[in-house]
């Protein structure tokens, strides 16, 4: 009986030792089986238990379904996550196929239009990110889409095309299975190259393929937007593609010009009626079409000129017209 009472007192000493030296361990979560104190844990912002280091962050956990397709070689999302991770160490990251029904869900109800897409819960608005770069997320329905094109990122894949809108300039028929879409601003030099490999190619496919030109002023520039209007006033008159050859012509003249004066002087040369076209380019007539492919590059992920489409394949800046020819004949052949 008397070593059972040692025993048992050299029990409690040791207990009681172990549970008042411990940083992490309180006899209530010892009962519990919690394992951690809460109280204790809050003491410190670095620890280890097994081998593996803890550090403790003052924001929330932050899940980001990652919408994509594995198939797809040029949507890998590694390079987004690691610089999410780096300013935002809280995520918990999830694969979501796109053609799963969550993946059609998100993709639905987020109008979400290209491969990867990470789609971050509410716990982001409390996350110094946020805070700091509010512009770069997209609300909905209590998510966040993350604004891949404000980080620069070229999208893997397209869901859907672009679309032909009223007041759009296009060259050749509606019902064309092949359709090129060109973003591009009048005052980029880059797509002022590209022109010349467009009309070439227009020249070479006619009929067979449809050309969407939509005018997209993203040079910070009041020039840039004036010619935007100004080509769209020369399309009232059926003289898009001709003002359009003389605008990127004579980029570095109008660029550098104060007013609308050269403008104008470029309608003349090509025999429009000056007084309509004065007004039109005047009142801004084509103000809210503009505004309206802004907003659509904006959703397509455009955030550089030129940006071109074949379908629902995508190039980012300028192609040689061997490389448009590849993407236009590989999607006739596919119809």
């Amino acid at each position: 009986m008397e070593n059972k009472i040692k025993n048992l007192a050299s029990t409690i000493i040791l207990l009681a030792g172990l549970l008042t030296g411990s940083l992490f361990i309180d006899t209530a979560q010892l009962i519990r089986g919690a394992g951690f104190s809460r109280k204790n844990l809050g003491k410190t912002e670095l620890f280890q238990v097994d081998g593996r280091t803890w550090v403790a962050y003052n924001e929330p956990i932050v899940d980001v379904q990652v919408v994509n397709d594995d198939t797809c070689a040029e949507c890998k999302p590694d390079e987004i996550l690691v610089w999410l991770r780096s300013v935002m160490p809280t995520i918990s990251p999830r694969k979501v196929a796109y053609n799963s029904s969550e993946g059609k869900n998100l993709i639905n109800s987020l109008g979400i239009k290209s491969l990867p897409a990470f789609v971050l819960s509410d716990g982001v608005v409390k996350t110094d990110l946020y805070a700091q770069a509010q512009m770069i997320f997209e609300e909905k329905n209590k998510k966040y889409l993350l604004k891949t094109q404000e980080l620069g990122m070229v999208p893997g894949k397209y869901l859907e095309n672009p679309a032909l809108s009223d007041g759009d300039v296009y060259f050749g028929k509606n019902d064309s299975e092949v359709k090129v879409f060109v973003f591009a601003d009048f005052q980029c030099p880059y797509s002022k190259i590209f022109w010349t490999v467009l009309r070439s190619a227009m020249k070479e496919f006619g009929d067979r393929v449809q050309f969407v030109y939509k005018n997209v002023p993203l040079t910070v520039s009041e020039q840039s937007t004036q010619s935007a209007l100004a080509a769209d006033c020369a399309n009232e008159q059926n003289k898009f593609w001709e003002y359009g050859d003389r605008l990127f012509a004579k980029q570095d003249e109008w660029s550098n010009a104060k007013d609308d004066y050269l403008f104008k002087e470029y309608a003349k040369g090509l025999s429009m009626n000056l007084g309509q076209f004065n007004t039109c380019l005047q009142d801004k007539k084509y103000q809210a079409q503009v505004d309206s492919i802004i907003k659509e590059a904006n959703d397509f992920g455009v955030s550089g000129t030129p940006a071109i489409f074949v379908n629902n394949q995508f190039k980012n800046g300028v192609i040689d017209i061997n490389m448009l020819r590849e993407l236009i004949e590989t999607e006739l052949q596919n119809r």
